[in-house]
């Protein structure tokens, strides 16, 4: 068992070298684990990269990380597309603006699994107009660069009726092929179950981490009963549970599932749950995403570990 500290110097130093994806390979046990979208089979890597990071007000050093992290993601996907969490609005429209850019610039565009959301109505309020959502939409083709979306999803719970409706005309078109809801408020999970069942949706995006457990209850389960596929956000608790490892070392036990680093530890709670089919950390560390990588590969926990797992950590203070 290597220390975060020891294992992120690691790869950085085989990043800096160029050879972060072989060395990755080598250090980490198991082939990349996958999981299938319910609605077509599609299998998918359990890890992907949450694109908020990204940013119109970026410096150049920031994007050239960026850059780097996208490449991380996109080398290490092994014949399946990792999943790239974006939306129109994250970073002032740089978070696709660049991302495509870089993927036609480096040829990488076909490695990528491109998600992105789309919603007018900002925080779920208000009804909106039907030629406003497909502007958006349009828009984020010309950015990402793009002749079809894998995955577009209404951000945040906005007017469920007319803008699905809308993603559901660019799905029967073939110009998107995935349409979801997402939300990261436990107070609009009534609506999300809402939509969850009445509308023909094939993703939900929600918040889930080991130490925020609250969709385990009700909107794990109606996923798993409704088949639709769950990208998971936010799976370190914002930074709440970098907060309370601090500088605690990685228990010994982390070892039976493979986890290298507390990034891998939680993640690996997180896709344990097999309504779980992608999680999709947020960062701008080409360090840590070789890192957060390590999540989707090898043994997972089981219901024993998992257990002690959650002991572990209410044990810790709160941060």
């Amino acid at each position: 068992m290597i220390s975060r500290r020891d294992w992120l110097r690691i790869t950085a130093g085989a990043a800096a070298l160029g050879l972060h994806p072989r060395l990755l390979a080598a250090l980490q046990e198991g082939a990349v684990r996958t999981r299938p979208i319910p609605s077509t089979g599609e299998q998918i890597p359990v890890i992907g990269l949450g694109g908020r990071w990204i940013s119109n007000n970026s410096t150049a050093a920031e994007l050239a990380d960026h850059r780097e992290v996208l490449h991380a993601l996109a080398e290490g996907a092994e014949g399946a597309g990792r999943v790239f969490d974006s939306a129109a609005g994250y970073g002032g429209g740089g978070s696709e603006t660049y991302a495509g850019q870089w993927a036609e610039e480096d040829g990488f565009g076909e490695d990528i699994f491109w998600a992105t959301k789309v919603n007018v109505a900002g925080r779920g309020g208000g009804s909106v107009d039907a030629g406003d959502v497909r502007a958006q939409i349009e828009r984020s083709f010309e950015r990402l660069r793009r002749p079809i979306i894998d995955l577009d999803q209404v951000h945040n719970m906005g007017d469920p009726p007319t803008q699905l409706a809308v993603l559901q005309e660019y799905k029967e078109a073939g110009r998107i092929r995935y349409i979801g809801m997402t939300t990261t408020s436990a107070g609009q999970y009534g609506a999300l179950a809402d939509v969850m069942r009445e509308y023909p949706i094939d993703f939900i995006g929600v918040d889930y981490a080991i130490d925020n457990r609250v969709v385990e209850d009700r909107i794990l389960p109606l996923a798993q009963d409704e088949g639709i596929a769950v990208i998971v956000y936010l799976p370190f608790g914002r930074s709440r549970m970098w907060q309370r490892i601090g500088d605690r070392p990685l228990p010994d036990w982390a070892a039976e599932f493979d986890a290298h680093s507390w990034a891998q530890f939680m993640l690996k709670y997180v896709v344990a749950h097999p309504a779980v089919t992608v999680a999709a950390p947020g960062t701008g560390d080409p360090e840590h995403m070789i890192d957060d990588l390590g999540g989707g590969r090898g043994r997972l926990p089981t219901p024993d570990h998992v257990q002690r797992m959650i002991a572990l950590v209410e044990s810790l203070p709160a941060g």
